[in-house]
């Protein structure tokens, strides 16, 4: 039977049994009912799968009362969303009052009448499946959405890819490394705070348009197979103005968002030093965006393991060794640190996503224009 067919449950907690029988008699023709003589066997019911859609609760009952009941089940993110009509002996305003002030929807006094009953159950429910069916669309919608920026996304990084031939995989990589240490430190070390599960995925997300400035280099200095100069080097650097222009405009003309500006903070940041030695703007420590400092070791490390006509690849523990050198003069000393605890990590995730010329095992170059 499908979520759509189904008969909607209720759960009716009561320490007397003859009143459980009573609402059991009047809905289990519309319902599927399930019953507790206590608040504890109430709880345990609401966690279980498939939840109640509703809760029929009395107030008076020993060990546990009706409102302790409501109050652990919306003091609970697995259970608030259950909804709770109260139905109680007590008839006093201030009950009702307490009642609706914990979250209950409603608050049915006994004797009750058996239409009442029904007709504001049959109402709530109603309530609570278009909430439920509402819930369903937004997150249907927002997977369509992420799905459409993750190509979108794809789809630029890739246009610097093919302009690069020499890339490879290099975008896939990276993003994966980002994302590995972004969640070692949303577990571990003072960085916590500022990575929550939806900022390490929009990290991830954003990391492949790290170098979509690229697109703007002159092919002469892009592709040229050896030694830049001082002036051509100059103009490679200008990719991460280029790349952050271009999401500039967008931000302009469609409004800012959180992952405009974080994709703008990793462009920017990714080629700042932690020594303030970097460009483009000779940012220094934590003034340089959390973002860029970490596509920073990320970019480098694959530059490192990375073949490119002018060079040969580092090995891992070649590439890991001359990154760890780099602490607290390139690179931000808590995150390299974190770095160095997952770096089988980044090995993996280079076998994984390896280009045929690329293994982070082979011998030796460096490539100090990524």
């Amino acid at each position: 039977m499908t979520a759509e067919n189904r008969k909607q449950s209720i759960l009716i907690v009561d320490d007397t049994p003859d009143n459980i029988e009573m609402l059991r008699q009047l809905l289990r023709a519309d319902y599927t009912v399930h019953a507790a003589l206590s608040g504890a066997k109430a709880l345990e019911i609401a966690h279980a799968d498939p939840q109640p859609d509703i809760i029929l609760l009395d107030i008076m009952m020993p060990a546990m009362d009706g409102y302790e009941v409501c109050r652990r089940l919306k003091r609970d993110p697995a259970t608030e969303h259950i909804p709770v009509m109260f139905v109680s002996a007590l008839d006093q305003t201030g009950d009702e009052a307490i009642g609706l002030e914990l979250g209950a929807v409603d608050y049915v006094r006994k004797p009750y009448e058996p239409v009442l009953v029904k007709a504001r159950l049959r109402n709530h429910l109603a309530l609570k499946r278009y909430e439920t069916e509402l819930e369903q669309l937004v997150e249907a919608r927002t997977a369509e959405l992420n799905l459409t920026q993750q190509v979108t996304i794809e789809a630029l990084a890739s246009l610097a890819e093919y302009r690069d031939t020499e890339t490879g995989s290099h975008i896939k990589r990276t993003q994966h490394y980002v994302r590995a240490l972004a969640t070692y430190l949303s577990r571990h070390g003072p960085y916590q705070p500022l990575l929550d599960p939806s900022t390490v995925e929009l990290m991830y997300r954003c990391a492949p348009l790290h170098d979509i400035g690229k697109v703007a280099v002159r092919d002469v200095v892009l592709l040229k197979p050896g030694k830049l100069t001082e002036a051509e080097f100059e103009e490679m650097k200008q990719h991460v103005i280029y790349g952050s222009k271009a999401l500039e405009v967008a931000s302009g003309e469609h409004g800012a968002s959180s992952f405009l500006k974080l994709a703008r903070e990793l462009i920017l940041g990714h080629h700042e030093r932690w020594d303030g030695k970097g460009y483009p703007h000779g940012l220094r420590g934590e003034d340089i965006p959390l973002p860029g400092r970490l596509m920073a070791i990320a970019d480098v490390y694959d530059a490192l393991i990375s073949r490119r006509v002018y060079k040969p690849a580092f090995p891992h523990d070649k590439a890991v060794a001359l990154i760890a050198e780099g602490r607290g003069t390139q690179f931000d000393p808590v995150i390299l640190d974190a770095f160095l605890v997952i770096a089988d990590e980044f090995r993996r995730i280079a076998l994984a996503y390896a280009d045929e010329e690329l293994a982070p095992d082979q011998a030796a170059g460096a490539d100090t224009r990524s």
